[in-house]
């Protein structure tokens, strides 16, 4: 199987060598690494030509690699039917280059490209109606770029007297706090309640031990209780 991806890789590098940078095989899928000013013609000769035939766009993702330049990666992944094979398009860009958009070549691109739009800020070029499509009208920022916060820009709640859900800035109610458990491994008892049912003969005798000795300090205190014995 290797091997035939392998060939298919420069079988598509010999027909795309200015727009394909470099392929390569990982765990048992083919990637190509493209630029980003040819990824449409890259698109369009996987789903044409006859040896490829990938004409089912599974999904467009993004990648975000804040301290490499440029920081985002947007990655296609396209599924072959007719041959039983996929492949991963892999291209690089940044928060002002635009890429363009795959709309015109799978339809289905149009709502991943704006998923990649809302939740990372890659902007797609051309594309017919790039609108958030997860977060609410008015959000802050691009929540999966790894210096977005943790606890976001705001918080929203229902306001009984508005009658409406009102947003408002985060307010947490204390600081962030480590805490430090004792180990569950740590400090446990060689007898535990109920133990000495169970007929273990150590603790039997570690219970008959004690016992005998409260016994016997019992009986040095009461002289009486012994007559009587």
């Amino acid at each position: 199987m290797d091997l035939a991806l392998q060939d298919l890789g420069d079988y598509i590098v010999g027909h795309l060598p200015d727009e394909v940078e470099d392929n390569e095989i990982k765990l048992g899928e083919l990637i190509l690494s493209a630029k980003a000013d040819g990824v449409i013609k890259v698109l369009k000769f996987l789903r044409d030509d006859v040896n490829c035939r990938f004409k089912q766009l599974v999904d467009i993702c993004g990648v975000d690699y804040p301290d490499r330049s440029p920081r985002f990666e947007v990655v296609y992944n396209l599924l072959s039917l007719a041959h039983n094979n996929r492949v991963r398009v892999k291209i690089r860009t940044d928060e002002e280059t635009p890429v363009p958009t795959a709309t015109g070549v799978f339809s289905a691109a149009n709502w991943w490209e704006r998923e990649a739009w809302d939740l990372y800020g890659i902007y797609f070029s051309e594309h017919p109606d790039l609108r958030r499509i997860l977060t609410d009208y008015g959000f802050e920022g691009h929540p999966l770029r790894k210096d977005f916060p943790l606890t976001g820009y705001v918080e929203l709640r229902y306001d009984d007297e508005q009658k409406r859900v009102v947003y408002e800035p985060v307010k947490l109610t204390q600081e962030y706090r480590d805490f430090d458990f004792l180990s569950p491994w740590e400090g446990v008892q060689r007898m535990l309640p109920g133990d000495e049912k169970a007929g273990d003969p150590d603790l039997d005798g570690e219970a008959s031990e004690t016992g005998g000795g409260e016994d016997d300090k019992d009986d040095a205190e009461d002289p009486d209780k012994k007559e009587d014995a």
